[in-house]
């Protein structure tokens, strides 16, 4: 059997919106704070992970000038210096170069927001997740794919590996989803492509403490209520969405997925409640 992980969701600050852009049957024009979740991994072996970094305070910095503060406008952010997923594991005790591997969902800002702050880790990720004209396209061609070149490494292909590389495996009873990809070699942290919101995006399954079966599945869903209802977004969203039939078709994958597996915790990244589902199920699990 893979050995299981020891999970610890945090948030690294977060955004806002009006609550129908994400919820249209139920939201309305007060705004909605949106968590910019990451995930603590703990290996048996091989020590300490990460699954995203949130947002920094370095967002503001790249988006400080047009055209690139069309991002912050369309997408208000909070996140001060404490907020950061560098500074909540300091609270810990974990140094930055503790952390060994990032494994990247996608690009988009409220996700590699933190990665400047772990200049050893390395980096995990698909392929089609990081266009290689990224920094040959304009600013605004970026920020309406909600990239920002300045919150990237300068050595990050040299740091990298890409998930698309690593074995490829059966999932285990998780249909519709079939296959995976071995991040860690052992079959503990099984890759799977969630394509839709953004291209290559890569959610995570895995087994965590007190045998509980995860699977965090980055923007391939916004909400627990999308998933469980198959709400999809307000139509505008197609505007930022880089493949809304891919991205429909994922709300549906998870929707048969839940009704199929009561036991597993589907985790999106920016739904507080599945954040505080999951970490309760955990906590349970330690008693």
């Amino acid at each position: 059997m893979p050995p299981a992980l020891t999970l610890q969701l945090l948030v690294g600050g977060y955004c806002t919106h009006p609550g129908f852009v994400i919820n249209p049957r139920r939201g309305s024009w007060a705004s909605q704070q949106f968590p910019a979740m990451f995930a603590l991994l703990r290996h048996p072996t091989q020590g300490l992970l990460l699954y995203d970094t949130g947002y920094a305070p370095r967002f503001f910095a790249e988006t400080a000038h047009f055209p690139a503060s069309l991002y912050r406008y369309a997408t208000p952010v909070v996140c001060s210096p404490n907020q950061t997923a560098v500074a909540q594991l300091a609270h810990q005790g974990i140094h930055p170069d503790d952390i060994r591997l990032i494994i990247l969902s996608h690009f988009h800002a409220d996700h590699v927001g933190g990665l400047l702050d772990f200049p050893r880790a390395r980096l995990l990720y698909l392929r089609a997740a990081l266009d290689p004209r990224l920094q040959q396209r304009s600013t605004l061609t970026n920020v309406r794919r909600g990239l920002l070149p300045g919150l990237l490494p300068t050595d990050l292909t040299a740091r990298s590996t890409l998930a698309d590389d690593l074995p490829r495996c059966p999932l285990p009873d998780l249909a519709p989803f079939e296959t995976g990809y071995d991040l860690l070699g052992d079959g503990s942290l099984l890759g799977i492509d969630v394509s839709g919101h953004a291209p290559g995006q890569l959610g995570l399954f895995f087994t965590a403490q007190g045998g509980q079966p995860i699977f965090l599945v980055a923007d391939a869903c916004w909400t627990r209520y999308a998933f469980i209802n198959l709400e999809f977004p307000w139509p505008p969203v197609r505007l930022i969405t880089h493949n809304m039939a891919q991205y429909r078709s994922q709300i549906r994958r998870l929707h048969a997925l839940a009704v199929a597996r009561p036991d597993l915790l589907l985790v999106p990244s920016h739904c507080q409640e599945s954040i505080d589902l999951a970490m309760a199920a955990l906590q349970g699990n330690q008693l």
